[in-house]
């Protein structure tokens, strides 16, 4: 099961999730360091303080992702960093790192591809409002700017949002997530001026000679019930509406206006009803709607949705009223999501179809289990089995049409998962928090494997 010649095959992380040094040369406050260091917010009151200590490892990590052959790896910059306020002239501290780490994967052989914004948002610009506020959106154009005119000699691959769908939702909708806002009308503009903070981003970077540009979603294609276990199924027409609802208020909210310039009737009627929409101001859509060359996909499970009349929406999903959302039949990761490798494929050729001229690429894919060290070694034949089935999934995609470029497993390194802490594991290296020794997992020999023959 051979893919295509230059497939990219490499791997990503997010800079909260790995950093740490989060005092260090001039890094101002984010909102996952204050959300973090509140109690309650995070298990075991975890916080990313220090991390995997990549700040100061990064030169080992690069080492080790050679040894595992990845041809590309995605990182994210850190706001606080290049600009400690959220504003104002940048910080040539911060910016050295990335310069450092950006050189040191050139050296390696390995693509950098830089994503600007993973949820860590300084706290200064969350005082003045966060992403429910418009200014926000041309903050984040301006920290484009200054952090592409210092890699941009040597970066080509450029994403501007990671999964504006959590940022706002989980931040601003159910609080489960930094900020922590609980308002689904919040969720609702702050969705929206992520969009338009990646339309400003994107055509700054267009104007300083980018290429190369993505966003990316995490789109869990919808499925009822019966699709999950019987891929040929058709869902009643109550069903189907349901199931196509989902879809736009998950993927096509974000898509839709980056690629068409327009939103899906289900976002306008949910935001009707969750505060109004004025906040989408005349011009917004045509300043979204930069061309981007590639769409990223995280996929990690499912959403299993059928009709249920009188269901009330989730704080999280405005616009979900008669929708009820269901545990699907399969077995699943530490994290208990669902592992329905045939979803991924399913939600390649849609997006192939409905978005067509646009590459994709899997930006992350990867799974939570219980990883345990034995003798120097992690035997994690459960996360092997989850890639395998998904890279299989992805291979059929490309068979059935879609224009699939490459695939980066989530996660590297176990990390700080966000509202999870430390006791969820994503990482095809094991990262022993005490120590900071790194242990390449079975998984990670597999991939390696994986990536020499460029396929299985």
């Amino acid at each position: 099961m051979i893919f295509p010649e230059n497939f990219v095959w490499g791997a990503a992380t997010a800079s909260y999730q790995i950093e740490g040094a989060v005092k260090e040369d001039g890094r101002g406050q984010s909102i996952w360091d204050v959300f973090s260091h509140t109690p309650g917010n995070v298990a075991g009151g975890d916080t990313g303080d220090v991390a995997c200590d990549h700040y100061h490892r990064h030169t080992g990590d690069v080492a080790l992702m050679r040894e595992l052959g990845l041809a590309a790896y995605r990182f994210s910059v850190a706001w606080p960093r290049v600009q400690p306020d959220g504003t104002g002239p940048a910080n040539p501290r911060g910016l050295a790192f990335y310069d450092r780490l950006v050189d040191e994967l050139l050296a390696a052989g390995i693509t950098p591809y830089a994503t600007l914004y993973h949820w860590d948002l300084p706290q200064a610009l969350e005082d003045r409002g966060g992403w429910t506020a418009r200014d926000t959106a041309h903050r984040l154009a301006d920290y484009a700017e200054a952090v592409h005119a210092r890699l941009g000699d040597r970066v080509r691959h450029w994403t501007t949002l990671n999964e504006p769908w959590v940022a706002a939702y989980l931040g601003y909708g159910n609080g489960v997530h930094a900020p922590g806002r609980r308002d689904p009308a919040a969720a609702m503009r702050a969705a929206h001026h992520l969009l338009l903070g990646h339309g400003l981003a994107a055509a700054r970077l267009r104007e300083r000679g980018a290429q190369h540009l993505m966003l990316v979603v995490n789109s869990a294609p919808a499925l009822t019930p019966a699709q999950v276990g019987d891929p040929s199924a058709v869902p009643g027409e109550a069903d189907a509406a349901a199931v196509e609802r989902v879809h736009a208020l998950l993927t096509g909210q974000f898509l839709d206006p980056a690629v068409h310039g327009r939103y899906p009737e289900a976002v306008l009627e949910a935001a009707g009803r969750n505060g109004g929409t004025g906040h989408i101001q005349d011009g917004d859509l045509e300043l979204i709607a930069v061309p981007i060359d590639q769409i990223g996909v995280n996929y990690y499970n499912p959403c299993v949705v059928e009709a249920a009349p009188g269901e009330p929406a989730d704080a999280a999903w405005p616009g979900s009223e008669d929708i009820g959302f269901r545990a699907a039949e399969a077995p699943s990761t530490a994290m208990g999501w669902p592992i329905v490798p045939d979803g991924l494929s399913r939600l390649l050729v849609r997006l192939t179809r409905d978005y067509p001229g646009i590459p994709l690429m899997v930006t992350e894919n990867g799974a939570a289990f219980e990883d345990v060290v034995v003798d120097g070694r992690v035997h994690d034949a459960e996360r092997v089995s989850f890639l395998e089935g998904h890279l299989r999934e992805a291979h059929r995609a490309i068979e059935a049409g879609a224009d699939l470029r490459g695939y980066l497993v989530w996660s590297l390194l176990d990390n700080f998962e966000w509202a999870e802490g430390y006791r969820r594991r994503f990482g095809i290296v094991h990262v022993d928090y005490a120590t900071q020794a790194r242990t390449p997992k079975d998984s990670a020999l597999w991939f390696r494997n994986v990536i020499a023959r460029n396929g299985l």
